[in-house]
């Protein structure tokens, strides 16, 4: 194996986890502990942040900052990559447009034949459905609250709830959730000392603060924005006992349909809301197994009634 071929192997095996051992790196390069260290001091002149551990037991990882590595993908990889740089440029976030549509142009340049088939046969077979109007993203701010979920560092940003209200909120932000229609940040409010949910399209101007902190105890986030956008929101709730798995009845209803809460093994709590009844009666209509609707009352009654009229239309239709 030449040089060449040689530090890109050894890029590719400290992209793979986080710490190697000098030894094992010699022994997967087949070379000597000695030729790993020239080969590390060559990277670093080449700009990539190769750090070591000094002492018994140290080894080599990749630093932060310094050059991007060049990424070695196998075929799978590099289809999946291209495929979702192609969703990424009909993406609600403004201005990842431009950068995927650019990432793709290189990727394609450097993609085989075969591969490039592939990607644009699934491309070709793929409509997206119309999005509506759904509300943009600035990547800028996207990019701030993911550093700082990643960092567990506090942000600083403006936000406009609902209503119009404007505010400055401190928190210390947890995970970012994408419901597939919108993005929301998941944090503790220190000044409310408790969990929220924010839309991201509402946050303006997110700044890192220096603050460091740790969660003893984190929600789950994805629970917390289900329950945030499908209940909280809405002046009725509906509570219904399904009696199946929670895990079976999940496939059915995901987080962004309703909240979940398992009982026993053969059985869950499912609850949704909604403004009016209607909506809650499809809601209950769409579940395929035996179930018990807890509250409320009116919600019981419209069922009720509706199953009155499908008898009857079934009725005059067997007459």
């Amino acid at each position: 194996m030449d040089t060449a071929a040689r530090l890109l192997r050894l890029l590719s095996l400290l992209q793979s986890r986080p710490h190697w051992d000098g030894a094992e790196l010699a022994s997967r390069l087949e070379v000597t502990p000695r030729t790993v260290r020239r080969d590390v001091t060559r990277l670093r002149s080449l700009g990539y942040p190769v750090d070591a551990d000094a002492g018994h037991g140290g080894g080599y990882h990749l630093g932060h900052g310094g050059r991007l590595p060049p990424l070695l993908l196998d075929d799978e990889e590099a289809v999946a990559i291209a495929v979702g740089l192609r969703v990424a440029t009909a993406t609600t976030v403004s201005g990842v447009e431009e950068a995927a549509v650019a990432a793709l142009g290189k990727l394609h340049q450097v993609l085989p034949v075969r591969l490039r088939e592939q990607v644009t046969a699934i491309a070709g077979s793929t409509i997206h459905l119309p999005r509506g109007d759904l509300p943009s993203i600035d990547s800028e701010v996207l990019v701030a609250l993911a550093a700082g979920c990643r960092r567990t560092e506090g942000i600083r940003f403006g936000y406009r709830d609902h209503a119009g209200r404007e505010s400055e909120r401190s928190v210390e932000p947890f995970h970012i959730v994408h419901t597939g229609r919108r993005w929301y940040l998941v944090a503790r409010d220190r000044d409310r000392d408790a969990w929220r949910t924010f839309r991201v399209d509402r946050i303006v101007e997110p700044r890192l603060t220096g603050h460091r902190y740790r969660f003893d105890d984190p929600p789950d986030p994805v629970a917390l924005v289900a329950e945030g956008t499908g209940i909280a929101p809405y002046e009725i709730e509906a509570r219904v006992l399904v009696h199946a798995n929670a895990e079976v009845v999940a496939k059915v209803f995901p987080p962004g349909d309703g909240v979940l809460e398992p009982v026993d093994a053969a059985s869950c709590l499912l609850r949704f809301g909604a403004g009016e009844l209607a909506p809650l009666v499809e809601h209950v209509a769409r579940i395929p197994w035996e179930f018990e609707v807890l509250a409320p009352d009116e919600l019981r009654e419209a069922l009720r009634e509706l199953g009155e009229r499908l008898t009857r239309a079934t009725a005059r239709t067997e007459t």
